[in-house]
């Protein structure tokens, strides 16, 4: 080996420890909450697991609750609130960078107050409405639930573009950006904690409200819930909202991390 290829190969060995530092870094200045949260899952997830196996059940609730039902139920449950929210996203985010461009801001209030109608209508509600347009099922389902969770990433979307400090802004136009670099370099990477924010946001609401897409023939942990009602199983019941819980905690952790880590350094 040279003696440059060596002193090639010890630059590349110091980068890594350095590179490995700074991730190390980074994690350390997550607030203390996110370590928190998961121990949290785990406690509780512990505590079902073995409530699970030492209660005996009646044959209804064994064929609710075994592993092969269970598994469909919950995939059925995560797959509506992951289509929701990437529909919802898919609208939500670019709807509202149009809101704030100079010649489109005078819609914002307008669009703002239609979102807000579908978070104020009682979640049931809207989603009977439409069955009547849409029938049952799980497209109905995911028409509700976008309705439903469109505003906080919508209304998060816009607060983030806004507080972006206009000098900023003025100094990426200042030396030769276009609008669109100055909208995709600037001014999102430091409104994605707030988007990101919102994002989350809506992800735990639509992991609560999807439960209610059992009423219009759409399958979620919902069923579990309205199966222990009506049949009078306060095992199936203490279980759907245990796992509802468990689901949504889980995805507030994730979305949480990811907000951490995508937020620019020094934010």
């Amino acid at each position: 080996m040279t003696s440059v290829e060596a002193a090639g190969a010890t630059g590349i060995a110091a980068e890594r420890p350095g590179a490995m530092s700074s991730a190390l870094q980074r994690f350390r200045r997550f607030p203390m909450d996110v370590w928190l949260e998961p121990l949290l899952i785990v406690v509780i997830g512990a505590g079902y697991i073995i409530w699970y196996q030492s209660t005996t059940f009646t044959e209804t609730e064994s064929a609710a609750l075994s592993w092969s039902t269970l598994q469909t139920t919950i995939l059925d449950h995560i797959t509506l609130t992951l289509v929701a929210t990437v529909i919802v996203v898919v609208i939500a985010i670019p709807l509202g960078i149009l809101l704030t461009r100079p010649s489109m801001r005078w819609l914002n209030p307008i669009a703002v107050n239609i979102a807000n109608i579908g978070q104020a209508a009682p979640a049931v509600g809207l989603l009977v409405l439409f069955t009547f347009w849409l029938g049952t099922g799980f497209r109905t389902a995911v028409v509700g639930l976008v309705v439903y969770a469109i505003l906080p990433i919508l209304q998060n979307t816009i607060v983030g573009l806004q507080q972006v400090d206009r000098r900023t802004i003025e100094a990426a136009r200042g030396i030769g950006m276009s609008a669109v670099r100055t909208l995709v370099l600037v001014e999102l990477p430091l409104a994605v904690p707030v988007i990101l924010n919102g994002v989350r946001t809506a992800l735990v609401i639509l992991v609560g409200t999807a439960t209610l897409s059992t009423f219009i023939g759409a399958t979620s942990l919902g069923t579990l819930i309205t199966t222990g009602i009506t049949l009078f199983l306060p095992k199936l019941l203490i279980s759907g909202a245990i796992l509802v819980g468990l689901l949504a905690l889980t995805i507030d952790w994730l979305g949480r991390l990811v907000e951490l880590v995508a937020t620019p350094r020094g934010i």
